[in-house]
């Protein structure tokens, strides 16, 4: 199976992906979890759903209903739960819990980039805050502006492949396609965006732009933001085209400005993109490193100086450890580390002649394609897994960030021994994993999962775990954020990042483009 055959699913409030394809916690697994002191919470009794007090005004249903008509403005209990937050894990257990609020007071559903900009003029006219929303898949309280009402836009009838130009090799896609109709509508004309993040089965087109979200296959195929070429935004001010050409010199490229505005200063309807034929050839293999750092030198090697796979993944020794029981896939030993490398389109066998001379060189073993394709396979399957070990009462979570190559090893250390402190101070203590997924010239990025015990109030555990990994990143020189966006969580880490002068420059354009401030206010931007 490819991505292009994986159908668009509608996530489930509360839990992750296609409640079809729920999984079982193996019973290693669960034996791993009592040497962390995890224990199964006494069931709860359901709640019946409460809604918040306050709602659409009926001024505002008026308007919207003008706009858009009655059929497509919804404001019953359900449909707003549904677009209530994002797929965090205090999200997730937000929901559990049945904590309604940044509820939505009405969610609409506009039908094309007209009636997208229509809604935002007339919205600001009467002081109406908007939150965009296709798949919902945020992991950073980007869909959940705090402490106001609002309107969630959400853009699933914006829908269509609008245009292939098979010259240029470009694609234009409305915001509201999900990637894998993406992959399965360019497939038909034999092309592929190679966009594989691990949310590929719930996100959308315009998602991946609003976060400069970064798929699995970034080596080969590049990030995101690398694959925009073109842009149309609604903002209140009106309609903003941008992408003339591939590449210009006249003045700032603001293509830039938009892609990763996680719609603070307007709502992306449609992107153009680069897309490139369907592999012909795919291959994925498996190698063992002795150490981390010793892997990290090689996959520095293919990243700086090539041939560079089109996926290149790299996890550390707990990681490797807990994905890979089996001694036997490493060689028949314990430790060592494992780093998966991936091959996509023409030349595959001389590429990975070519890669593998190099990862020998640099101390590697390979262990064949067995590891590579039981990835490949599973590479969806890891969302699944955070719903059971939130029923067994284990607090799972990751997060991520990016450094240059010299900065990377103390980067990982201080993040780890953070979190480590920080959840062993609550009587907690976790099991850190660590794996290096997006490889560029001049650094990488690092990607953290963590699993401990939850307390008795496990958001409030992990936002303080959160605060001391984001400390600790800030102190080793990373970035707050490589690929899950701003949102709120991020948001003063991303200020101190940037600095003051920055920062009034971003509130002046959006002074700009949103005047009344209704662009989901309090993401991305402090003070919005």
């Amino acid at each position: 199976m490819t991505e292009s055959d994986l159908p668009v699913v509608q996530l489930t409030p509360g839990r992750w992906g296609d409640p079809d394809h729920s999984v079982d916690l193996p019973a290693a697994a669960l034996e791993a979890l009592k040497h962390l002191g995890v224990n199964r919470p006494a069931g709860r009794r359901d709640e019946e759903l409460v809604a918040p007090e306050g709602g659409l005004a009926g001024g505002a249903r008026e308007m919207l209903e003008k706009v858009l008509g009655s059929e497509q403005v919804k404001t019953d209990l359900e449909t707003r739960w549904a677009h209530t937050r994002g797929y965090s894990t205090p999200d997730l257990l937000r929901h559990r819990a049945g904590d309604t609020t940044d509820m939505p007071v009405a969610v609409v559903y506009p039908g094309s980039h007209d009636e997208v900009q229509a809604l935002l003029i007339a919205c600001s006219e009467q002081h109406v805050a908007v939150v965009p929303y296709a798949g919902g898949t945020s992991v950073v309280g980007g869909l959940a502006p705090q402490g106001i009402e609002f309107v969630a836009v959400d853009l699933r009838r914006l829908n269509r492949l609008v245009r292939i130009d098979e010259i240029s090799r470009t694609a234009t896609l409305e915001a509201g396609v999900r990637g894998t109709a993406a992959e399965a509508l360019l497939a038909e004309h034999g092309y592929t965006l190679g966009h594989f993040p691990q949310s590929y089965e719930g996100a959308s087109i315009g998602g991946y732009a609003a976060t400069r979200s970064s798929g699995q296959s970034s080596a080969g195929y590049g990030r995101f933001d690398q694959m925009v070429v073109g842009l149309t935004v609604a903002t209140p001010r009106g309609t903003i085209e941008l992408g003339r050409a591939p590449m210009s010199a006249a003045g700032p490229d603001l293509r830039q400005l938009f892609l990763g505005s996680e719609g603070t200063l307007g709502i992306i309807t449609s992107v153009v993109l680069r897309v490139r034929p369907r592999p012909a050839e795919r291959s994925f293999e498996g190698w063992k490193f002795a150490s981390f750092d010793d892997g990290l030198a090689a996959i520095r090697g293919l990243a700086q100086d090539g041939p560079l796979p089109t996926v290149l993944r790299l996890s550390d020794e707990a990681e490797t450890a807990v994905n890979l029981a089996d001694p036997d896939v490493l060689g028949g030993s314990t430790g060592g580390v494992l780093a998966i490398v991936g091959f996509e389109g023409a030349r595959t066998a001389v590429r990975r002649a070519e890669v593998a001379d190099v990862l020998t060189a640099a101390g590697g073993e390979s262990l064949g394609e067995g590891p590579g394709e039981t990835w490949r396979q599973g590479r969806y399957r890891a969302p699944y897994l955070r719903d059971p070990l939130l029923d067994e009462g284990a607090l799972v979570e990751t997060l991520e960030t990016a450094g240059f190559w010299s900065t990377l090893p103390a980067l990982k250390a201080k993040v780890t021994e953070a979190l480590v402190a920080a959840l062993s101070e609550q009587g907690t203590p976790p099991l850190v994993l660590c794996h290096v997924s997006h490889v560029y010239e001049t650094g990488a990025s690092l990607y953290f999962t963590v699993i401990s015990a939850q307390t008795d109030d496990p958001v409030a555990q992990w936002r303080q775990a959160k605060a001391a990994a984001n400390r600790a990143i800030a102190a080793a020189g990373g970035t707050i954020t490589h690929h899950h966006a701003v949102g709120t969580d991020h948001r003063a880490g991303y200020e101190r990042e940037i600095g003051a002068i920055a920062v009034e420059t971003l509130q002046a354009v959006k002074r700009v483009l949103d005047p009344h401030g209704i662009l989901n206010p309090g993401i991305l931007i402090p003070n919005s």
